[in-house]
């Protein structure tokens, strides 16, 4: 086995698809029993498609595409759904005594002699990727009598119901686990069940994008709420306000954590589940997407022992992310690190972290009086929501602590000017601010479908607005692995302001915006729209998706 992975990653190097160096830092890196393909692809070094090519030259068995596989789902029957997921394969086909499977791994022998003894066929492999065979088997497993039995209208008495939302094993414990384990196989984050006047409808957020998944009769409404309620521990039997509850579930053996929130709408309940991924690396201040002189100059800032830091960006741009792999970096046994959080989203080691309650009167400036007293170096502050917490937040930069926090504003500039309208002095501002860094979430092109074309006459436009020129841009053509959507996963777009000795003084005299904007510039601050035309040009992402999130001046 040792021999082959040697092989697997010698092959990568010949291919030009990774080098010698990555090859060797990721066999350090990598823990005992993971192999060497999913290492290299956890640390985005190669994407599956390029791994399945490799492998398929290398062994000589071919590659298949799941996406519309006319599958035999009879065959479904001779593998157990649990040994499908454990193992990441699927049945394809049978002739005669052959038994046609896709697997991730077509070197994972011992699973092929399992299959092997367990099915008595002989067994021919292909290679598929991970995301494809885990969204088949959710797809085409779980067609059957169960969720037949669900979708005809047969409403019982309250004591039957009680025993079909808690049993393991009824229909609607599986189809909201079916709900959840798509999402998380489709890397979505966020899970919205809408209740209309004839349906429901289940929609998954993937890369920002909401995107109908399922729609289920009207009828399934009550007892699919209700499982949901009843696992986030909620009261099953208010419908009339407005509902917080956490899910803590491991989901193809990863643990999974999902924040619940339920709101009263004219039709019944609408529930989202925001989906936090508990093994997902964005705690590295490195894979954050920052360019190189953007991300000297964050590191500065945060490295400062006082001052306050602001990340902003309206909902769902990735600030919290961004703030914990700041407290990630900074996170050692000599510094004491506080935060005050609405809700806390990660847990993090090492790190003391406060939940804010209102209904007790825990808000965050009460909180960060309270925090004041435990004699902390760092704090986080999750969000400045009025004027109250931005004061107490300031006092703690002025008296040597290093304060971190959102806010939501458009851009750098604009947060200077909403302090100020929050009715804080201009000298407190002046004297407190280190530094500003504004973000935006642009889908990242997709790399298996990725193809160079020549830009439009108007973003030739764009980019010599800028200051820019370009000839080829990147395009996603739209692939299995992508959904046909062209884009993959995400990546951030900044704006980092240093506030420095200039700026201090024309935020002292109250001068006007377009001054500011003079001095940023002349400290070779790259603006938003900026660093999203530098990755279109790193083809990284594509000009509307940068314009959809940034403004074009």
């Amino acid at each position: 086995m040792k021999q082959t992975r040697k092989r697997l990653g010698d092959l990568l190097v010949d291919a030009g698809l990774i080098t010698e160096e990555q090859l060797l830092t990721t066999l350090k890196r990598k823990s005992d029993g993971q192999r060497l393909g999913d290492a290299l692809l956890q640390s985005g070094y190669i994407t599956e498609q390029q791994l399945i090519e490799v492998l398929e030259f290398q062994l000589g068995i071919p590659h298949i595409s799941l996406y519309r596989y006319p599958f035999d789902t009879k065959l479904f029957n001779i593998i157990p759904k649990e040994t499908a997921k454990r193992q990441l394969l699927i049945p394809l086909k049978k002739d005669g005594d052959k038994l046609f499977v896709a697997m991730a791994d077509p070197m994972d022998f011992f699973a092929i002699d399992d299959l092997r003894l367990s099915t008595g066929f002989q067994i021919e492999t292909a290679i598929a990727t991970k995301d494809d065979i885990l969204r088949a088997i959710n797809k085409y497993y779980d067609i059957d009598e169960g969720f037949e039995e669900l979708l005809v209208d047969n409403q019982q008495p309250e004591t039957v119901q009680e025993e079909r939302i808690t049993d393991q094993d009824s229909p609607v414990v599986r189809l909201v686990n079916q709900i959840l384990s798509n999402a998380v196989t489709m890397k979505a984050s966020d899970i919205h069940i809408d209740p209309q006047e004839t349906k429901v409808v289940v929609r998954y957020r993937i890369d920002g994008v909401l995107r109908v998944e399922r729609v289920l009769p009207k009828h399934m409404q009550g007892v699919l709420i209700a499982r949901i309620k009843i696992i986030a521990n909620l009261d099953i039997t208010e419908h009339r306000i407005p509902q917080d509850g956490r899910i803590k579930v491991n989901l193809d053996f990863h643990p999974v954590d999902l924040r619940v929130s339920t709101l009263p709408t004219v039709y019944g309940e609408k529930i989202v589940m925001r989906i936090l991924d508990l093994s997902s690396s964005l705690n590295d201040i490195n894979k954050l997407g920052f360019n190189k002189l953007n991300l000297k100059r964050f590191k500065e800032m945060i490295e400062k022992p006082t001052g306050i830091v602001l990340l902003t960006g309206p909902t769902g741009s990735g600030k919290s992310s961004a703030l914990y792999a700041a407290l990630n970096q900074l996170n050692s046994e000599e510094v004491n690190i506080i935060t005050i959080e609405d809700p806390v989203e990660y847990q993090l080691e090492g790190v003391n972290q406060i939940q804010v309650n209102a209904n007790i009167g825990m808000t965050f400036a009460a909180g960060l009086r309270s925090i004041l007293r435990q004699d902390p170096n760092i704090i986080m502050v999750g969000e400045i929501r009025d004027k109250e917490t931005v004061e107490v937040a300031i006092r703690a930069s002025l008296t040597g602590h290093l304060v971190l926090s959102t806010l939501h504003t458009n851009d750098s500039i604009g947060t200077i000017t909403r302090l100020m309208d929050m009715g804080v002095e201009p000298f407190l501002v002046a004297s407190s601010l280190s530094g500003i860094v504004a973000q935006r979430l642009v889908r990242r092109i997709c790399r298996d479908c990725t193809e160079e074309v020549v830009p439009s006459k108007r973003e030739v436009e764009i980019f010599a607005k800028r200051g820019m020129s370009i000839e080829r841009v990147t395009r996603g053509r739209g692939c299995s692995s992508c959904n046909m959507t062209g884009y993959k996963g995400r990546i951030a777009i900044h704006e980092v302001l240093v506030v420095n000795d200039d700026i201090r003084r024309t935020i002292m005299n109250e001068d006007s915006i377009t001054r500011l904007r003079e001095l940023a510039l002349k400290n070779k601050t790259i603006f938003l729209i900026d660093d999203g035309l530098l990755k279109v040009k790193q083809g990284l992402t594509t000009t509307e998706e940068v314009l959809r999130v940034a403004i074009l001046e």
